[in-house]
């Protein structure tokens, strides 16, 4: 298949251990002109050999694999492959199995009782920032979301109002935290098994969502809003 430089193949893995389903999506990746699909892993331990051999694009896993959780595979993806797309393709809708794929870093959840033939379609729209979430996921996550918003203030009351806090990522407090203590991005990269690339696209990513500029203004900031240790 050919493809210009200019619109390189979307690189999808699979981690699915259900032989139904793996066909079906190699049938319609290999339809796809813009998709290529490195290779299809069947248990955990294979998934996490792609992960340190292959550079991809977008990695769909299924949780229930032979030899332990997919949300293994999800974490160590999304430590090693930051910018990757991740989306879970499983049977599992309860709220812990999708909370924790959430928070282990995939950006797409799928149940497989959705249409076969939007698979390649989800793929595109994760590939370029989207998160295909089934619409019974989306209700749990909605519901999740507003079971954590504070109670509103008092109404009598009604100007005491606290600034909202930027929503920081658990990799983000933790390279913010590393941060506090003095190391260098060289140090974080090491201590997070990261690239250095990675680290300062973390750090830019806090000053933007900090609205700050500098790495003292971020600490400040960051303890003035109660995201680190400190008097409010």
């Amino acid at each position: 298949m050919q493809t210009s430089t200019a619109n390189p193949l979307i690189r999808v893995v699979l981690v699915e251990d259900d032989v139904d389903f793996q066909q079906t999506l190699k049938q319609m990746i290999a339809a796809a002109p813009d998709m290529e699909l490195l290779t299809v892993a069947s248990t955990r331990e294979q998934g996490m050999r792609a992960l340190n051999t292959l550079t991809m694009d977008v990695l769909l896993v299924d949780l229930g694999l032979p030899d332990g959780s997919g949300i293994d595979v999800i974490r160590a993806a999304h430590r090693k492959w930051p910018e990757c797309g991740i989306m879970v393709c499983t049977v599992f809708g309860d709220e812990l199995h999708v909370m924790q794929s959430l928070e282990a870093g995939a950006t797409g959840y799928l149940l497989k009782d959705s249409p076969a033939h939007s698979m390649v379609g989800e793929i595109r729209s994760l590939h370029q920032g989207g998160s295909p979430i089934s619409p019974m996921i989306a209700r749990q996550v909605l519901m999740r979301f507003r079971e954590q918003q504070p109670a509103p203030a008092p109404a009598l009351e009604p100007m005491r109002q606290e600034t909202a806090r930027p929503l920081l990522s658990a990799r983000e407090l933790e390279v913010l935290e590393l941060i506090t203590k003095g190391f260098t991005s060289e140090e974080i990269a090491e201590l997070i098994q990261v690239s250095r690339h990675t680290v300062h696209s973390f750090v830019r990513r806090i000053y933007k969502k900090l609205q700050v500029n500098s790495k003292a203004e971020a600490i400040y900031e960051a303890r003035s809003q109660g995201l680190l240790g400190g008097v409010r």
